[in-house]
This record gives structure tokens, sequence and C-alpha cells, in this order.
């Protein structure tokens, strides 16, 4: 099967117009999966549940583990939102590729998951640029089976809708929160560094590198710092933040965001690998291996 979507727009980013896909919801496609798809599959399952033991947080596999997802063929939808809906009341929806800004954030305001419905080809195993059925449905649909962090995702979309008024500034900002929690956040767990983001949880390289590597930093979770930190959408990340607990995300999320949007702005961005002498510092990483430019 394996197509993928057409349809281009413009989004505006700290470095400039970037071309994304977009796209509206549809049925997921499930009987025209090939053999091949659901093959890719099984050896990405096979493969992120063999590393993520140790190194993800015990609320992920927790939740990985009672939604029960099937290890040989693309998991149904309809299946998965059963068990999810009785959980936290959330719902997967299919899509072809990336929402437009308000549609996503009206979906996750209310308990709704874009998942893309096309799996990567066999080729592109070790690594692809958009975000597809793997990474979307392994990564991020378990952590929606957690009241705390289902709640978070709510308040979000919520926030995300009220952003979207307000000019592309405050928007820029909830990028970066969402990155750096959402896509590629760490938790301290049992004395240790462990993941919960979905663009780690989906990676077998990232998986190790953000938990084991000397080379990033690795910084306490800071509302503010977040959203005037760039990243990296091309490689590893520079910088990870680090939660105690998906409490922590939630206090995090209540204050109306409007004023921190204007203190945010006035302040300058900060460098994807920088560390400031305020923040509070579990690795000050090696930066081994950082690419020189790229920050998003």
């Amino acid at each position: 099967m394996n197509s993928q979507p057409r349809r281009v727009e413009n989004i505006q980013t700290d470095r400039g117009s970037v071309p994304v896909y977009t796209t509206a919801v549809i049925e997921q496609p499930w009987e025209d999966y090939s053999d091949i798809d659901h093959d890719v599959w099984r050896q990405l399952y096979a493969r992120q549940r063999k590393v993520l033991p140790g190194r993800a947080c015990d609320a992920f596999l927790r939740a990985q583990d009672t939604m029960r997802m099937t290890p040989d063929r693309i998991p149904k939808f309809s299946e998965l939102n059963k068990i999810l809906g009785d959980t936290t009341g959330w719902q997967i929806i299919g899509v072809e590729g990336l929402l437009p800004e308000l549609d996503f954030f009206t979906h996750l305001a209310n308990r709704r998951f874009p998942v893309t419905w096309w799996i990567r080809r066999p080729d592109q195993i070790d690594y692809i640029a958009e975000p597809d059925l793997f990474h979307d449905l392994f990564g991020h649909v378990p952590p929606l089976m957690d009241k705390d962090f289902a709640d978070y995702l709510v308040a979000y979309g919520q926030g995300g809708v009220k952003a979207h008024g307000l000019g592309q500034d405050a928007l820029m900002q909830l990028a970066r929160l969402y990155w750096y929690t959402v896509e590629f956040g760490l938790m301290r767990e049992h004395g240790q560094m462990r993941i919960y983001g979905a663009g780690i949880a989906s990676s077998a390289g990232e998986s190790v590198y953000s938990v084991e590597s000397a080379s990033p930093n690795r910084i306490a979770f800071d509302l503010e710092r977040i959203m005037r930190t760039r990243y990296r959408i091309d490689s590893y990340q520079k910088t990870y933040f680090v939660i105690d607990s998906y409490e922590q995300l939630i206090e995090a999320t209540r204050p109306d965001f409007t004023p921190i949007y204007r203190q945010v702005a006035q302040q300058p961005l900060l460098a994807a690998g920088s560390v400031l002498d305020s923040d509070t510092v579990y690795q000050r990483g090696t930066g081994e291996g950082w690419p020189d430019d790229g920050d998003v």
C-alpha cells in the first residue's frame, strides 16, 4: 500500500515558511493494508517492545500492555478505541498526514487523537521524516490511557484553540511545548531518566540515545524556558526536558497563557543546545555528534 499524502500547505516556523502535508479525517482503510505493510508493523513493534523496558516510564509500558496492540499486524483503530474510550474517553481518528493547526487543536480539545493511516516502507524502517502510523499509534496513543496525561493533552488543545487567535508567536511557543513534552519528553522515575515522548518511544536509536548517551543536555522542565527553546527536526535532540510526573504537566497548563506568551515574546530565543545559569541541569551534554545548525 504505502500511499502517502499529496496535499501540501505552508506553515510559518522560526526559520520561515515550511511546506507540510495536510489532510482531512478519513476511515482507516484496514482491508487495504498489504502483507508488506503488516510486516513493517511487526518488525517495528517487536524492536521497540524489546528496547523500551527499563527505558520507558512505567505508565507507558503499562498502557501498552493494557491496550493489547496486535504484534503481528497493524491494529484496527476501532478495536483500540473500545479500550481507550472506556479508560479515558479518548478516540483515535484516521488522517492522511498533518492537519491544519486549528483542526488539530480542536480534535485534542475534544479527546480525539489524529493517527496517520499509512505506514512507512521497508526501506524506511530506521527513519522517516513524516509521522506515519507506527509513530502515531505506537508512540502517541498509549500515554492517552493515563488520566493525567490525557487531561494534559485536552488542556493543550484548548490552549491551542485560543492561541490560534493570538498570532504566530503564540503558536510557535505552543509548538515548542508540544515538541519537548509530547514528542520528546523524559521523566524522572525510580532514580533514572525514563521516556514518555512519542518521538523517542517510536525510535529505536533515540530510545537508547535519549536516556544513555552523554551527548545531550537533560534539563528540568520549565514552561517558559521550553517555550523559548528551538528544537531539532532532522537529528536526535540536543536537549531533553525532564518532568517529575504527568501531574507536573497538568499544573503547568492551568494558568491563562496569554500573559505568558507576551512575556516569552519579549525574551530572546534559545538555541537547542543552550544551557542557562538558571537551569536545573541533570546532565550537561558533551555535544558530541551535534550538527552545527538546523534548529527550528
